[in-house]
């Protein structure tokens, strides 16, 4: 795995924990408290925090794609896990996986173990 290649998956594992957390704080803080309570001046604020974490994410999930010519099947993937709440969650324990086993073909490619 190229520079380019690890630091796009790095920056994809750093922005899925707060997007993956942003979403059920806008459903519980936004649309729950706004709903039994008067609290409703933090839907605006949360709405836009996350929607801007979502698409900085969908950003970064595409440079992921373009640099790693992953499946469009895994890309979906990591798509819809960004539209659970929490989903994110496992995405960054996917991607770690993925940063792993990408330094470890690469060291074993330097070190002449293999030809791929």
């Amino acid at each position: 795995m190229d520079i380019k290649t690890a630091t796009a998956l790095h920056r994809l594992r750093l922005i899925s924990i707060p997007e993956a957390l942003s979403f059920p704080a806008l459903i519980i803080f936004g649309s729950v408290l706004s709903r039994v309570s008067d609290i409703d001046f933090l839907m605006m604020p949360l709405g836009i925090v996350h929607g801007v974490l979502f698409v900085i994410y969908a950003v970064l999930l595409l440079d992921v794609w373009a640099k790693t010519k992953w499946p469009l099947k895994r890309v979906a993937l990591f798509f819809l896990l960004a539209l659970l709440p929490f989903g994110g969650l496992y995405g960054d324990k996917l991607l770690k996986r993925y940063e792993a086993d990408g330094v470890i073909a690469a060291r074993a490619r330097r070190e002449g173990v293999v030809s791929a």
